[in-house]
């Protein structure tokens, strides 16, 4: 079926919605490529935008296009599956999938934070941290916005050796944390910050999913408070029992 059909008792906006369905799976719209505009298929289908914009709804609730305001709409591409468990590494997770991957620095800064990551760290209300602020990249995608924060304390030098290493366990490696766990983890989907969707390049009323975390040392001493933004066009996170 490549034509809608009135009058068949199926609402023109799902017939349209399953032609270009139909479409992708046969490879005739592949990953990433744009979709005609909302007008360009008004016109193709003799309908208003209106019922393209039903049909469009629907193919973004089946995941099978992303609309980018200003931009258009997209034939959805594979999420990555991001894995959080006990040992939760993002160079092992971009390893285990197989694609390019890339660490961007955007911050490193020496401050006294929230009172929320002090009392998460076990830190006094005056004790500084490391906050690392970055961006994750796989496959060309921006996938995170991530911030971290470290007991200055106890790990100094830290911000150095990271710019150096651009890796977490390497960091804590270098000083003396041979291993680390995952404590604890909250994941919930809310609006991305001004910041978050500018960086991100995500529209401001897309949710991303918002992770808090705490790695602990062997001894169950906190090491590292990290807040992660990932983008829910390219991550879903697979929630593992253990390792």
């Amino acid at each position: 079926m490549s034509e809608v059909e009135r009058g068949r008792g199926v609402a023109l906006w799902s017939q349209i919605g399953d032609i270009l369905a139909d479409d992708i799976f046969k490879g005739r719209l592949r990953q990433g490529d744009m979709l005609p505009s909302a007008q360009e298929l008004a016109t193709r289908f003799s309908v208003n935008r209106h019922t393209v914009r039903r049909a469009m709804a629907d193919l973004e609730q089946r995941h099978l296009v992303r609309t980018e305001q200003g931009r258009g709409s997209f034939v959805q591409e594979h999420t990555l599956d991001y894995a959080i468990s006990l040992r939760t590494r993002f160079t092992q997770n971009m390893r285990n999938l197989n694609v390019d991957n890339d660490i961007e620095i955007l911050e490193t800064v020496r401050e006294i934070p929230p009172a929320q990551v002090s009392e998460a760290l076990g830190l006094g209300r005056n004790e500084y941290t490391f906050r690392i602020d970055t961006l994750s990249h796989a496959d060309g995608h921006i996938i995170d916005h991530c911030t971290a924060y470290f007991p200055a304390a106890r790990f100094p030098g830290l911000p150095e050796i990271y710019r150096r290493t651009r890796s977490v366990t390497a960091t804590l490696s270098e000083l003396g944390v041979n291993d680390y766990m995952r404590k604890h983890t909250r994941v919930s989907a809310r609006l991305p910050e001004a910041q978050t969707a500018r960086l991100m390049k995500q529209q401001a009323g897309r949710p991303v999913l918002y992770v808090q975390s705490i790695n602990a040392d062997t001894r169950g001493v906190p090491v590292q408070y990290g807040i992660t933004r990932f983008s829910g066009d390219w991550v879903q996170l697979v929630l593992m029992a253990n390792d």
